[in-house]
């Protein structure tokens, strides 16, 4: 087994290179990406790298490497508190330079808000509301259950309020514009999928340029929301069906996309794309990702497409 460092900026990608498990040679060795997102020199890393490389000495046989040669959990969790940082391994089943979209989930990912959350608040439910929201996030409550549950609780609200929502209380999360931006400036396409509501998504969608977009869309009678939604309600299974169809238009493969959530109506999604990476996501969320972003922005999801294998 040896090991590269490749610095870039405030990013360095180790590259653990390492025989076949068959062959025992070199010439069919794998590699496995560790991606750092930390402001170290060459020389603060390498003693990183030296204590991964005998980390993986150490352990091959049993924790490091699982079928597809990824580095296991542990070790990615200590380097994270060692470093006070985001770090990740790539899955050997991810090539960056095929990756082609990028689908995000809106609510607590690309923005700060819960959207039903705050539009609760104008009535003096936001407690009620935030309750069934964390619950339904952590995958306790069914979504469309939970969902039906939250926007009956705001029948009779003026239709201004989601306005005064967007304008005063809605705000992107860090890095979201460089992020969106730069994977512009790659080719690749966005899609905001939404378990909340086409007010926001639309116009998030003209701010930011998104590709595509799918969403709740609340009723709305004589300026007041009646508390129903019109049609079916975006739930786990419709994002990853919206994911498809997207590939399907586009003419790629799941493998070839980029989901990024923080609640369980995101899991379908994530565990259907190539990568998934979980934004300061709830616990069951991050165990089932292939990535973690919970100090970091946006933004450094832009590492992870540069992670070329060199």
């Amino acid at each position: 087994m040896d090991a590269i460092i490749n610095g870039k900026n405030q990013l360095f990608i180790i590259f653990l290179r390492f025989p076949d498990k068959t062959t025992k040679t070199q010439k069919n060795s794998r590699m496995a990406r560790v991606v750092v997102h930390a402001p170290l020199s060459k020389e603060e890393i390498e003693p990183i790298r030296r204590d991964l490389c005998a980390k993986v000495r150490q352990h091959t046989s049993h924790v490091i490497f699982d079928t597809d040669t990824s580095i296991s959990r542990s070790i990615i969790t200590s380097l994270r508190k060692a470093l006070h940082t985001d770090v990740n391994c790539i899955p050997p089943s991810f090539n960056p330079d095929n990756a082609h979209l990028l689908i995000m989930d809106m609510d607590s990912t690309l923005i700060s808000i819960e959207c039903v959350d705050e539009i609760a608040d104008f009535i003096g439910r936001k407690e009620a509301v935030s309750s069934i929201t964390e619950a339904a996030m952590r995958g306790e409550i069914d979504f469309k259950t939970s969902l039906q549950e939250r926007v009956r609780l705001l029948e009779g609200l003026d239709e201004s309020v989601l306005q005064q929502v967007y304008d005063e209380r809605l705000s992107l999360n860090p890095g979201a514009e460089t992020l969106i931006r730069g994977l512009k400036e790659r080719g690749m396409h966005v899609a905001l999928v939404s378990g909340g509501f086409t007010f926001f998504t639309e116009r998030l969608q003209e701010r930011l340029d998104f590709n595509y977009t799918l969403a709740n869309q609340l009723e709305i009678v004589n300026g007041k929301l009646t508390g129903r939604i019109i049609g079916d309600i975006v739930d786990a299974r419709a994002k990853a069906n919206f994911m498809h169809e997207i590939c399907q238009k586009m003419g790629i493969e799941p493998v070839q996309v980029i989901a990024v959530g923080d609640g369980a109506n995101d899991l379908k999604m994530m565990h259907d794309a190539g990568l998934s990476v979980a934004f300061r996501a709830k616990p069951a969320v991050q165990s089932h990702s292939d990535t973690q972003i919970n100090i970091c922005g946006l933004d450094v999801i832009l590492d992870l497409v540069d992670a070329n294998i060199p």
